[in-house]
């Protein structure tokens, strides 16, 4: 005779060593399944549902997901492909200027209008007093310039974001207008000049923004600058040039 009260005796089989043998047997289910359409979970809505029925749900999450992670990607291209074709047709603008004043409307004409920004400017360093102002060409004497930019001089990528008052007002004819901007130092193996380019927005430019495509017009004008600039006196030929 047993005592009816007497707790059961445990197989001594555990949790963890069912997970272990269904991790070492993935077929189990296979053999035995039977056993698929006893088992439940929980669902968001309260309600019991069969183990197929909750991997059929999971299946559809990630279906989801994946799709509108796919929508992302697709969209992100689109923008790049739009801001290539628009970099493109800037570049052959810049091509085909004649003088500083020139690359700096080309400049300005084309980020209000392809990129519907609110404005550019090309500051150029001079070695000796800047000239006055003219359009959108600035000028500022690079010692000044090195007061007021300082190691941005020296950088190859360009500047994202809110600036100092001192860095809108030095780049900007309204630096009051600026929310945020993009500063791209243009270089032929010295600084040459900066590109400003702003936008009303406070959050348009920032520090995780991609710069592909402003280096590419960085480079462009790195090279086109020179040429233009030195035959009226207004900077100094680099000294890697003027062997040539």
């Amino acid at each position: 005779m047993t005592d009816p009260t007497a707790e059961p005796a445990t197989t001594g089989v555990s949790e963890a060593d069912v997970a272990e043998y269904l991790e070492a047997n993935p077929d189990f289910f296979e053999r035995h399944e039977h056993l698929l359409q006893k088992l439940t979970l929980p669902h968001d809505s309260g309600q019991a549902i069969s183990l197929v029925e909750r991997q059929v749900h999971l299946f559809r999450e990630q279906r989801d997901a994946l799709r509108e992670e796919l929508s992302g990607l697709i969209g992100i291209a689109r923008q790049n492909d739009q801001l290539f074709t628009r970099s493109k047709r800037l570049l052959m603008a810049l091509l085909d200027a004649r003088s500083v004043e020139e690359v700096a409307a080309i400049l300005d004409e084309t980020i209000r209008g392809e990129f519907q920004l609110q404005s550019a400017s090309l500051t150029v360093l001079t070695d000796g007093e800047p000239p006055s102002q003219c359009g959108a060409v600035r000028y500022l004497q690079r010692n000044r310039a090195r007061e007021v930019f300082g190691e941005v001089l020296d950088e190859s990528q360009p500047l994202f974001g809110r600036l100092r008052d001192s860095h809108r007002e030095a780049l900007f004819s309204a630096p009051e207008r600026v929310g945020s901007a993009a500063v791209i130092p243009v270089r032929r193996d010295e600084c040459v000049g900066l590109i400003a380019i702003a936008s009303e927005d406070e959050g348009y430019f920032h520090s995780s923004m991609g710069s592909l495509f402003m280096t590419y017009i960085s480079d462009t004008l790195g090279r086109l600058l020179p040429p233009l600039l030195a035959p009226e006196g207004r900077i100094a030929m680099p000294d890697a040039e003027a062997g040539h």
